[in-house]
């Protein structure tokens, strides 16, 4: 691969991807680049887009499952310095994609900037938070995006604003632009008050969830007028198990995986719950965990 070249260095090849993801499941990764620079990630971009060579992201991999068969494509990971830096100034706040969200939102609260609470205990890099408007009950991660400097695969860099970012449901127009950096707008407030309000969402996540087994949070978004979660027990499936994968006992909406399991049994899980919950109820479940196939292609089950 002569266009790999200038990029030696940086590039990895034949990289296990299942170790970066909280599932810790799936094949390897054709290629994993960490750029240095914003310039370098842009070169790197067009020499891959000109290869026809696909492209993902990957942060803390939280809410990903790679394929048993991994992905025949290159990887790209935002961990350089430049990606994680926060700039703030007043209640306006710069912070690179790589930045992780939950030290990021427990730092503003602590200094009563107020608008980031709702992200404590929901693990996620700024760039994958913006990519899927990371967030729950009490709010989302969108509510205090400003903009965000995107560029596309084949390395141009646009910033968007929020229109353009069309921010939903565990939803954005990011699609397969990459993130760069995001500007958050918060509020000021009593750093007392903020601070306890993170500690309370961070208690109600772990109270809620199955936060040491190896799952990737929340696999269903909640269909209108429903709870994923309370559908999937309704349907008695908690407990039910496909080889070495299970649905959570203690959170319906989370599959767990033992050490045994394959991608493919959680992959196979899916498509059980989504088929009961269709027959019982007539309500289509739609993913909110990222399936990665060898060529990038959408998952059989979305």
């Amino acid at each position: 691969m002569s266009w790999l070249t200038e990029f030696s260095e940086r590039v990895e090849r034949d990289v296990p991807l299942g170790r970066e993801t909280w599932f810790r499941l799936g094949g390897c990764a054709r290629l994993v680049f960490r750029p240095i620079s914003e310039a370098d990630l842009m070169a790197f971009l067009r020499a891959a887009f000109s290869e026809s060579v696909p492209i993902k992201v990957l942060g803390r991999g939280a809410n990903v499952l790679i394929s048993d068969e991994g992905f025949d494509g290159a990887v790209v990971r935002l961990d350089a310095p430049v990606f994680c830096a926060v700039s703030v100034d007043g209640t306006k706040v710069v912070c690179g994609a790589g930045v992780d969200l939950i030290p990021l939102a427990r730092r503003m609260s602590a200094a009563g900037l107020t608008g980031l609470e709702p992200m404590a205990g929901i693990p996620a890099t700024v760039g994958g938070a913006l990519a899927m408007n990371a967030g729950g009950n009490a709010g989302e991660f969108g509510d205090v995006v400003v903009s965000a400097n995107i560029v596309d695969y084949a390395g141009n860099v646009v910033v968007w604003d929020r229109d353009r970012l069309a921010l939903g449901y565990r939803s954005s127009a990011v699609g397969d632009g990459i993130v760069l950096s995001v500007t958050l707008q918060l509020g000021q407030a009593d750093p007392g008050r903020t601070i306890a309000c993170f500690n309370k969402f961070d208690a109600m996540k772990r109270r809620a969830q199955p936060i040491g087994d190896k799952s990737a949070g929340c696999v269903f978004k909640n269909p209108p007028g429903h709870t994923a979660g309370a559908l999937i027990d309704q349907a008695g499936l908690k407990g039910t198990r496909c080889g070495g994968a299970s649905v959570s006992d203690r959170h319906a909406n989370f599959i767990v995986a033992e050490a045994s399991a394959k991608a493919a049994d959680v992959i196979h899980l899916i498509d059980v719950v989504r088929d009961r919950v269709r027959s019982e109820f007539n309500v289509d479940l739609e993913l909110e965990v990222d399936v990665w196939h060898p060529q990038g292609e959408e998952s059989l089950a979305t």
